[in-house]
């Protein structure tokens, strides 16, 4: 199936998990936050949360700075 990961298109097997896609792109630990079709999806929700065909996702992380 086919994901679009931050503006990218990626191919993903079925019934993919959200924290599985971290696995896969070498995510864990990176993100802080994530959101599946402009919708924030809760990190204790990751393994749960389960992506379908077209599905749009935006992974975020926080840079600190001065």
């Amino acid at each position: 199936m086919k994901v679009i990961v931050n503006g990218q298109e990626k191919e993903f097997q079925d019934g993919i998990k959200l924290s599985e896609v971290l696995q896969v792109l070498s995510l864990e630990g990176k993100v802080m936050a994530a959101a599946v079709n402009m919708n924030i999806v809760k990190q204790d929700k990751w393994n749960e949360h389960t992506l379908v065909d077209g599905d749009k996702l935006e992974l975020l992380d926080f840079v600190g700075g001065g």
